[in-house]
């Protein structure tokens, strides 16, 4: 099983303007590997394969005074960024195909300097960890890293980022034991839990135990616009237009980390106080078009249904997907008739009653639904985990 560990990166000036260059020279290598493709494809030319690509845009483009400067990165840097480069093709011509699970993907685009910049080391790099913690890059130095927890084994990548707001991080690939991360089974049987997401709480549980939603984007969203029209107010190129944009990437780096840390905890929690995980394969893209996009956006359900699927399988718990057109909602829990709230206006409805003479709640009543066509999924070998 491979697994990415990520630590801080505190670089010096030199080593940041180092760096700076490597993140220029991968950009440019990419971006010409893309033209040399786009080039062939308007002249009805054969595509130019990797090695054909490594020779005229790195070894050859060495040579030439317009790309001189290539050979004050590492080489390894320069062969990965073409490799992403004939990967993000395959990948676009799989997605036609239609042999890439997935969105359509587009053709690939050129890169620009603005936004995540990244480069990749190989173990064959020479990229080494030093017996003082430093992480040791060739034609860079030895970066100070805060190592907040040990790698379980040697890393066969390093992956060096620069984020937006200036921060850099260095993202290890490790090989580690399948059976490392395994939670102990739970000893009642019962210990399954559905889960029924939703805008009104971000999700119910067994027992209608309620997760609200923190709302991150929300909670910020008026500082984020008045950063904003500060922003646009700052004449282009200028210094202070600098420091402007550099407070809105904070304030979305500020969102992107809070939401990442409590599905991560929200995540682990489930995982460990059940045996099971039952939930809706929800239609995201499809629900981020609609009039409630922002919300939808702000709560993650993709990347919370992401992380928890992933995580259940290397904690070894049971993670089954019902089908997005199983109607959870409208299904009596107590007789299974189809008695509940349906069309748009279904969804201001919070409680309902059934002809059977049960009462719900919307929510956990799908939960229990939910619940139980997981499991009878899991029972049938059916389930889509």
């Amino acid at each position: 099983m491979l697994l990415r560990y990520r630590y801080r990166l505190y670089p010096t000036a030199p080593q940041r303007a180092a760096l700076a260059r490597a993140f220029g020279c991968a950009r440019v290598v990419y971006n010409d590997a893309v033209a040399a493709r786009k080039h062939a494809h308007r002249n009805g030319l054969a595509y130019p394969r990797a090695t054909e690509l490594s020779k005229a845009l790195i070894t050859e483009a060495k040579r030439h005074p317009d790309r001189a400067w290539l050979a004050e990165v590492s080489s390894t840097v320069l062969q990965q960024a073409l490799r992403d480069a004939v990967r993000a093709y395959s990948n676009f011509f799989a997605s036609l195909a239609g042999k890439r699970r997935g969105a359509r993907l587009g053709p690939p685009r050129f890169k620009r300097r603005s936004g995540t910049q990244s480069i990749r080391f190989t173990r064959g790099a020479a990229f080494r960890i030093l017996d003082n913690g430093r992480l040791r890059l060739p034609k860079v130095g030895a970066l100070k890293v805060a190592w907040s927890r040990d790698l379980p084994a040697e890393p066969s990548s390093v992956t060096v980022l620069r984020t937006p707001t200036g921060k850099y991080y260095a993202s290890f690939v490790v090989a580690v034991d399948d059976g490392a991360q395994k939670l102990e089974p739970l000893e009642d049987p019962a210990a399954e839990t559905g889960i029924d997401l939703g805008l009104a709480h971000f999700a119910v549980l067994r027992g209608g135990r309620v997760v609200e939603s923190p709302k991150f984007f929300r909670k910020l969203e008026r500082k984020l616009r008045k950063a904003q029209q500060a922003h646009s107010r700052k004449t282009k190129g200028s210094a202070n237009r600098a420091k402007a944009r550099l407070k809105v990437a904070k304030i979305h780096e500020d969102v992107k980390h809070a939401r990442l840390d409590w599905i991560d905890k929200q995540v682990i929690g489930i995982l460990r106080e059940n045996q099971a995980v039952y939930v809706e394969d929800l239609h995201v893209n499809g629900l981020a078009r609609g009039r409630s996009a922002k919300s939808v956006h702000d709560a993650s359900f993709g990347m919370f249904l992401t992380r928890l699927e992933s995580k259940a399988q290397r904690v070894g718990r049971t993670f089954t997907r019902v089908g997005r057109y199983f109607p959870s909602t409208r299904l009596c829990s107590e007789c299974g008739a189809l008695t509940g709230p349906r069309g748009i206006g279904g969804l201001k409805v919070r409680q309902w009653e059934c002809g059977c003479g049960a009462r719900h709640d919307r929510d956990r009543n799908a939960e229990i639904n939910i619940r139980r066509e997981g499991q009878r999924l899991v029972a049938a070998g059916q389930a889509d985990t």
